[in-house]
């Protein structure tokens, strides 16, 4: 499927596709999805699902606008379908206050489930930037993540970038701490 047909962005609006996105099994699913279209016993095999909750979780993507069918064919007699995202990227709404965010919280669950052998590169930065340099650094990581994503070949394996540019909570003074 040419990805030149794809919106660029798909924006989450709705309950129902923030409850599809949020999902880590469906998160997955997207991910498997976000190069090549598969069907329903490929998306199985690459999650590790059973055939009957891939096809589940497919559905429901589908119904909220995540995910749709690019192409079909008969393999003996039975109609395959092939699902593909809905949008090159998914744009999710800022979480509520108190609320977790839901990429992170899929991005930590996959970090955690990646192999402990293989190499990674997991770096915490605190910086101390103006307003200015903030908008500069986050608009370098977004046009980095672009180029990336471009030069990407379904090829070869996955790589999982995440990023999250934020200005911490003020932090709240404990008893005991010099003042």
């Amino acid at each position: 499927m040419p990805t030149d047909d794809l919106p660029e962005t798909f924006h989450v609006t709705t309950d129902e596709q923030l409850r599809a996105v949020s999902n880590l099994t469906r998160h997955r699913i997207m991910a498997v999805l976000r190069f090549e279209p598969a069907t329903i016993t490929q998306i199985a095999q690459r999650v590790g699902l059973a055939k009957g909750s891939s096809s589940y979780h497919v559905r429901l993507l589908e119904r909220a606008g995540l995910v749709k069918v690019v192409r079909t064919r008969k393999v003996r007699g039975v109609t395959e379908r092939y699902y593909a995202m809905a949008a090159r990227s998914i744009e999710l709404p800022d979480p509520g206050p108190g609320q977790p965010d839901v990429l992170l919280r899929n991005a930590v669950a996959d970090l955690e489930a990646s192999p402990v052998d293989g190499e990674r590169h997991v770096r915490m930065a605190h910086l101390r930037l103006t307003e200015e340099q903030f908008t500069e650094l986050g608009a370098r990581l977004q046009a980095l993540a672009d180029e990336y994503r471009t030069l990407s070949d379904p090829s070869l394996p996955d790589v999982s970038l995440v990023f999250a540019l934020f200005r911490p909570a003020p932090r709240q003074q404990v008893e005991g701490d010099a003042k």
